[in-house]
């Protein structure tokens, strides 16, 4: 780590492609997993950046498909790092597609992806600090460290989840669900 604390700008990302028919699914439009391949690299390109190292991706927090890309569209993918823990990164990548011929321009898809940085033996390694710059950026580096609580808590609140309390019983009566628990 040659930097204790890097901007947001440091590390940003832009990607442009030029969606073409080879990227198309059944129903004419850009794929939805050529489009994960897209912000996968984009999000390895943002994080190692910032870190100075190799990194990996450990989850895909979100993906909002929000609008269908066209074939013949220009789709750019801007990511920057919104977090920064020990040796891991929130990515986030916002998804613009431009029809080349009108210049108009929509929003299609956000997205937020956690990165780990390694040593070359494969180890975690620390990132520098983010130096926050501006109100957005200090909104969501405060968004990720929420939805990270959120998570957190949600995986505690899983484990005491009892399958036999009436509290499950009830909330298994809202959904198209049988339930045949062996030894029950």
């Amino acid at each position: 780590m040659s930097e204790l604390f890097k901007t947001v700008q440091q590390s940003q990302v832009s990607l442009s492609v030029l969606m073409l028919p080879s990227h198309s699914n059944f129903g004419g439009k850009i794929h939805g997993g050529y489009l994960l391949s897209l912000l996968d690299q984009v999000a390895f390109a943002s994080a190692s950046k910032h870190s100075g190292h190799y990194c990996v991706t450990a989850s895909v927090d979100v993906v909002n498909f929000l609008r269908p890309i066209e074939v013949g569209e220009l789709v750019t993918l801007k990511a920057s790092v919104n977090f920064v823990g020990n040796s891991s990164m929130v990515i986030g990548i916002r998804v613009e597609a431009e029809d080349i011929r009108t210049g108009d321009v929509k929003h299609c898809n956000s997205s937020y992806f956690t990165m780990v940085a390694k040593d070359d033996a494969g180890k975690k390694v620390s990132v520098p600090g983010l130096l926050l710059r501006t109100k957005d950026e200090v909104r969501r580096f405060l968004a990720a460290a929420a939805a990270i609580r959120d998570r957190e808590q949600d995986k505690l609140d899983k484990r005491k989840l009892d399958p036999a309390s009436e509290a499950s019983k009830r909330e298994l009566a809202n959904h198209r669900v049988q339930v045949a628990l062996a030894g029950a």
